[in-house]
């Protein structure tokens, strides 16, 4: 799609992409997963990884995103363990690599709002890489939306509205403007914060009940 121009009276669309959209097998043990591609690439993995990894080893902001090579390289370094080079990430990389199913109506939910306005996509994604390869795997594609807007890249993390005043901004509107489509309220209400409507997609197709944002 096309980016349209920033009016102020143009209302906009976006998704939320995991459990929304599409459904994606990440790892169930992410702390593991990311430990055996860190063996993989022969950087020592501490005998208490898994309480390391879940250790907070990044002082940040409440609701901004930490990108998880990050996390990883300091939940290493908190146990004496250099990762060299770009291990860490290619390690996290490696880790989420996951089979995709695209939801019952969410092709075609897509479509219908790109009639109505801009139609963005959002991910509470702290892996680099991961969305693009999610959208790829997908019955979805990237030109089917105006922006996508991961938490990794922007830096904030839904609920916090600063997640979504980036995909408002990123589709040219205000975030008044903005109607989330997601499938948790918890997370993807936070858009209300910013004056902007959520949409729950929850239960069924999404195709189904996207005549109630009308």
């Amino acid at each position: 799609m096309a980016t349209r121009r920033r009016l102020a009276l143009v209302s906009a669309t976006s998704f939320a992409l995991f459990d929304t959209l599409v459904e994606a097998d990440l790892p169930p043990d992410p702390a593991g997963a990311v430990g055996e591609e860190l063996r993989a690439r022969d950087v020592p993995v501490p005998d208490d990884w898994a309480d390391a990894y879940d250790e907070t080893h990044v002082d940040a902001p409440a609701g901004a995103e930490v990108p998880l090579p990050a996390h990883v390289s300091r939940a290493l370094a908190s146990r004496g363990v250099d990762a060299p080079g770009n291990a860490a990430r290619r390690a996290v990389v490696a880790a989420f690599d996951p089979s995709v199913r695209t939801r019952a109506g969410a092709v075609e939910a897509v479509a219908a709002a790109g009639e109505r306005g801009p139609v963005g996509v959002f991910a509470n994604c702290a892996v680099p890489e991961l969305v693009g390869r999610v959208l790829v795997r997908s019955d979805l594609a990237r030109d089917d939306f105006d922006a996508v807007v991961s938490s990794v890249a922007c830096g904030w993390r839904a609920p916090d509205p600063r997640a979504f005043e980036r995909v408002a901004d990123a589709l040219g509107v205000d975030a008044a403007r903005l109607t989330h489509v997601g499938s948790d309220p918890e997370v993807g209400g936070g858009v209300t914060a910013c004056g902007g409507r959520f949409f729950d997609a929850r239960p069924g197709a999404i195709s189904d009940r996207l005549s109630a944002i009308e």
